[in-house]
């Protein structure tokens, strides 16, 4: 089959709660005022992406135990397509606890551990896209093996990021794997994270030297861009920020979908800032990721406080 996006990673089941006075300490009970249950993990990006009407191969694995079962459940109701789903007769369990605050997340989380064979890797052999999309750091020689294979068949590469303990300065692997993806999609702290750079502007410009097109989410700072060394920022949108868990993942696929349509890069910037600002509208992170034709009326009513403006400056 051929997809718009072949999505490869595995799902989370995320224990969400919110309302939080503090971050939890040992030996004290902590309580929070509101709590969800939810699919997360690559369920979130499926979701989004597929809401922004782009065809989704969803390639992952899933256990016997209840928690894939629960998102198995969930994909099949959000209308995702399970062609590539693996199944296997034995739990494979990923489950995450998140402390979520209004603009950031701590988490507690458990896996089991995953298959010899994964989903992705049958995927790819079997299948085709216009884009591979990565929703994590990935490399070394699997990351090698599967770029030269998605190059062949005239597939780009997207990559997201995680947070992560890898330095750019001691991985010359993960050097060598950002340079052959086309675009690579950090948040401000894993960029500063990866580059050891202080602040996130010089992080954008040393991850650019690697990758053809760099962009950096920042939460309400909106988010960065570097391209052929020009460097582009378009603000965040205003939003009550309910639950950021999967903002990120939001911004990627509203990103992505302007990007497969050809869009200049601050456009491809806007649209990820919609998504992901709409999607913290409520707990869980595919909960409100926002569709195509809220993407579009919100863009609609953008272009008329403009002109309204623009009115009102010339009287």
């Amino acid at each position: 089959m051929h997809y718009d996006v072949l999505l490869f990673g595995d799902y989370w089941y995320d224990l969400i709660f919110t309302g939080l006075p503090r971050l939890p300490e040992l030996g004290r009970e902590l309580f929070a005022d509101g709590f969800d249950a939810l699919p997360g993990g690559v369920f979130i990006n499926a979701v989004a992406l597929k809401r922004m009407g782009l065809r989704v191969g969803w390639a992952a694995d899933f256990g016997s135990d209840p928690f894939s079962r629960m998102v198995i459940v969930a994909a099949r109701r959000e209308g995702l397509d399970d062609a590539l789903f693996q199944y296997h007769d034995c739990p494979y369990r990923r489950v995450t606890a998140v402390a979520s605050f209004p603009e950031e997340r701590a988490f507690l989380s458990y896996t089991d551990r995953g298959p010899t064979l994964s989903a992705p890797l049958k995927a790819l052999s079997a299948h085709t896209a216009r884009v591979v999309f990565i929703p994590g750091l990935f490399f070394g020689p699997l990351f090698d093996g599967g770029q030269l294979f998605a190059r062949r068949r005239g597939m780009k590469i997207v990559m997201d990021c995680q947070s992560t303990t890898h330095t750019l300065d001691k991985e010359p692997t993960l050097r060598r794997a950002l340079q052959k993806v086309d675009v690579f999609l950090p948040n401000a702290v894993e960029a500063r994270q990866l580059t050891g750079a202080a602040e996130t502007h010089a992080a954008l410009r040393a991850l650019g030297d690697l990758c053809p097109l760099v962009v950096i989410k920042d939460g309400a700072n909106g988010a960065l861009a570097i391209e052929h060394g020009r460097t582009i920022h378009v603000p965040a949108i205003p939003v009550k920020v309910v639950d950021t868990t999967g903002a990120g993942d939001s911004f990627d696929a509203g990103f992505i979908k302007a990007w497969l349509d050809g869009k200049p890069i601050e456009e491809c910037l806007r649209w990820g800032n919609i998504c992901g600002g709409l999607s913290t509208s409520a707990r869980g992170g595919a909960t409100a990721a926002p569709t195509l034709e809220e993407v579009e009326k919100w863009l609609l009513e953008e272009q008329k406080a403009q002109g309204r403006k623009q009115k009102a400056g010339k009287k």
